[in-house]
């Protein structure tokens, strides 16, 4: 079987898809995105399949529609906390405070949140704890602002650059020599289940329902760390505990914010008005 990957932001791919749905040429079988608000839409206007691979019972129920399997989430993501204990000897990130000690200035590189949804996001949930204060003073850090969430990882795994630590990025859970990884306690941190639906006019519907159910078998769940079906423990090398005993995220919120189409567009013009208006090459493309 050849199974052909199509990878670009969300935000793009959904306007695109978007066009072949007016224009009544859908050449897309399947669906995997971040931007989870497209997805009710998507089928209040009857262009998803309804079809519930297998483990969709064991599926979240906020991940989901229960009655129709129009869509679900398929794997977990979520953004660490990530430096280079190269560059920052002695130092270790537990929490967003830390990212205002004096040994960052200079030394941060961060995702335009004004650019990616799940990055705002990270930023309500700080705002929110932790007030405007913190804006001002992490601005004070003079981060390097980038693109891409990858290209934030690029430049803190370069021995050469001085970008050392990030907050808007996620490397998967497999240690990566030159750096470590966190999660915060004190303050809420962003998880969200990535979200998969079948096109109703998917030119091979069979071959997506396939790759539904291997990305939502054991196997593959355990492999990504997180699983979105409750049924599936974590890997028994794990290193994480599993979310449900992690009280300091909730991957459901993630969902509500996207909703909230209002309270994302005040929060974007509000942080782009304080730091400026997306710069750079393609997220995809690591800007140096």
């Amino acid at each position: 079987m050849t199974l052909n990957i199509t990878v670009d932001l969300s935000k793009y791919h959904d306007g695109r898809l978007d066009e072949q749905l007016a224009n009544s040429n859908v050449h897309v079988d399947s669906v995997i995105l971040q931007t989870l608000h497209d997805f009710p839409r998507w089928e209040n206007q009857g262009a998803l399949l309804n079809y519930a691979p297998l483990g969709f019972d064991a599926i979240d129920g906020a991940y989901k529609n229960a009655a129709t399997a129009a869509y679900y989430g398929v794997y977990h993501l979520a953004w660490q906390l990530f430096w280079s204990p190269p560059k920052l000897p002695n130092i270790t990130i537990r929490e967003f405070d830390d990212f205002l000690r004096p040994e960052l200035k200079n030394k941060i590189v961060l995702t335009y949140p004004n650019d990616d949804d799940a990055v705002l996001f990270a930023f309500d949930l700080i705002l929110q704890r932790h007030g405007i204060e913190w804006l001002d003073a992490l601005l004070a850090q003079n981060p390097r602002w980038v693109r891409g969430t990858g290209t934030a990882v690029t430049l803190i795994l370069t021995p050469n650059r001085t970008e050392a630590a990030t907050f808007t990025s996620f490397t998967g859970f497999a240690p990566i020599p030159g750096s470590n990884y966190s999660f915060p306690t004190q303050t809420q941190f962003v998880t969200w289940p990535q979200t998969a639906a079948i096109l109703k006019d998917a030119p091979h519907p069979e071959g997506a329902k396939l790759l539904h159910s291997f990305v939502l078998s054991p196997e593959f769940q355990q492999m990504r760390g997180w699983p979105v079906r409750h049924d599936v423990p974590v890997a028994d090398n794990f290193s994480q505990l599993p979310l449900k005993d992690i009280p300091s995220t909730n991957p459901a919120a993630f969902g509500r914010f996207m909703a909230d189409r209002g309270r994302v567009e005040r929060l974007r013009f509000f942080l782009e008005d304080r730091i400026g208006s997306a710069q750079g090459l393609s997220p995809l493309v690591d800007d140096f």
